[in-house]
């Protein structure tokens, strides 16, 4: 059976979403944090995405993720290990009212990503969702690919695997920019 995959317009309210999680963050993850980031489709202004927030946490320092892990699992959060992806650890939340006592507000759906300042996961992740919000042609390209997989894909997998094809050209051409500009300067 297919599953449905809901695509939306962009919204304006994703990234105050994202401003008050990571408030959220910042504050039950005081001094473990170097930066938290809005990333995926809802972090472009204008892009139609799936209704759920990407995003991802990095640390100051890698040994301190048992202490984060913990302090995760205090505001409901499942830690889901690295899904197979070095350097990135994924994190559920399990208990919405756990959040919500802690919090006084309910969480909008999200994928919740801790990343360790070196994880090339985390350098895909903002490097794609830079070049979508500089380059407005590629991200209606995306946006169009999207709602056309949401249409014709079996399931959520390979919705997302259809997509890695057009991610990947893009994370290319960034990658080739990146090393023009660095010869050049050097």
């Amino acid at each position: 059976m297919k599953t449905k995959i809901a695509i939306e317009d962009y919204n304006p309210l994703w990234p105050i979403e994202f401003q008050e999680l990571s408030s959220v963050y910042t504050s039950a993850l005081a001094g473990e944090v170097v930066a938290i980031e809005h990333v995926g489709s809802t972090a472009v202004p204008g892009l139609c995405a799936k209704p759920i927030l990407d995003i991802d946490i990095v640390l100051s320092d890698w040994d301190r993720l048992p202490t984060v892990i913990e302090k995760m699992a205090r505001m409901g959060y499942l830690h889901e290990g690295d899904l197979g992806i070095a350097g990135r650890e994924a994190f559920k939340l399990v208990n919405q009212a756990l959040f919500f006592e802690a919090f006084r507000r309910q969480a909008m759906d999200h994928h919740l990503y801790v990343c360790s300042t070196d994880s090339d996961e985390f350098m895909r992740h903002i490097a794609f969702r830079n070049h979508l919000r500089k380059h407005r042609d590629s991200a209606i390209e995306y946006g169009k690919l999207k709602r056309d997989l949401a249409e014709r894909a079996e399931s959520r997998v390979s919705y997302t695997a259809e997509k890695s094809a057009f991610i990947g050209m893009i994370l290319a051409k960034e990658m080739d920019i990146s090393i023009r500009k660095y010869i050049k300067e050097n």
